[in-house]
């Protein structure tokens, strides 16, 4: 295994900047995805019924292990005609007092050297941008690659806006984001802990595999990607 600390540079000095992408569920806060957590809590709360819950699929998975993330990945049935100034308050009072305290040191320790060497640090995530955007502010990070949530007069749709960065997403928006930012992505740094980060990794010049599954392990042993994990 390999940790990053190990090959972060202390300061930068090349002439284009240098990127470092983090992953946020199971990588830069262990375990269960912040969405789900979410779910659970506007559950608990009473915000979101029994019925919302079977029909958004999350019933499912939180009773069958083995069910897929897919449907739920592609779209937020629960949040159907929920208004954003109804959720994003929720959202980031969650992530301040559930999320935050969860995050991994090791993991906001290589974030702080990248910021301390002046990369241009960016959280790539899944998750609702609603939700990523609490825990980015926290962090001090102002770059956001989140899933966008489609609206319109009613509130949310429910439906998750092209490219959802997940897989191919995740590789066109870092190299949007290089483009944009002047970022040399041969010489920048990602993180991820699953098969949905394995094209971000490899559109970079350092990659690591962070707390790996889904057989994101082995995937890492065959492209000879170091691995580490951060409690």
């Amino acid at each position: 295994m390999s940790y990053p600390n190990q090959h972060l540079p202390s300061h930068t000095s090349t002439a284009e900047p240098i990127g470092a992408f983090f992953d946020v569920d199971n990588t830069l806060i262990p375990g269960q995805s912040i969405e789900i957590r979410f779910v659970r809590y506007l559950c608990k709360n009473g915000f979101l019924s029994k019925r919302v819950l079977i029909d958004s699929g999350f019933y499912l998975l939180f009773n069958i292990l083995e069910f897929s993330l897919r449907p739920l990945r592609e779209q937020k049935i629960y949040l159907t005609d929920k208004r954003p100034e109804g959720i994003e308050p929720l959202a980031k009072w969650f992530v301040r007092s559930e999320i935050c305290p969860r995050l991994s040191l090791k993991g906001t320790s290589a974030l702080t050297q990248h910021q301390q060497a002046g990369h241009q640090i960016a959280l790539v995530s899944g998750t609702p941008e609603f939700l990523i955007k609490p825990l980015a502010h926290f962090l001090d990070v102002s770059n956001i690659l989140a899933a966008k949530l489609e609206t319109n007069e009613n509130g949310y749709t429910g439906c998750v806006l092209y490219p959802y960065p997940y897989g191919e997403g995740k590789r066109r928006l870092l190299q949007a984001f290089a483009e944009t930012h002047g970022v040399d992505l041969s010489k920048s740094y990602a993180y991820g802990d699953s098969p949905g980060d394995v094209q971000a990794l490899e559109s970079v010049g350092h990659p690591l595999v962070v707390n790996p599954i889904r057989g994101m392990a082995r995937i890492a042993r065959r492209h000879r990607w170091p691995i580490t994990l951060w409690a």
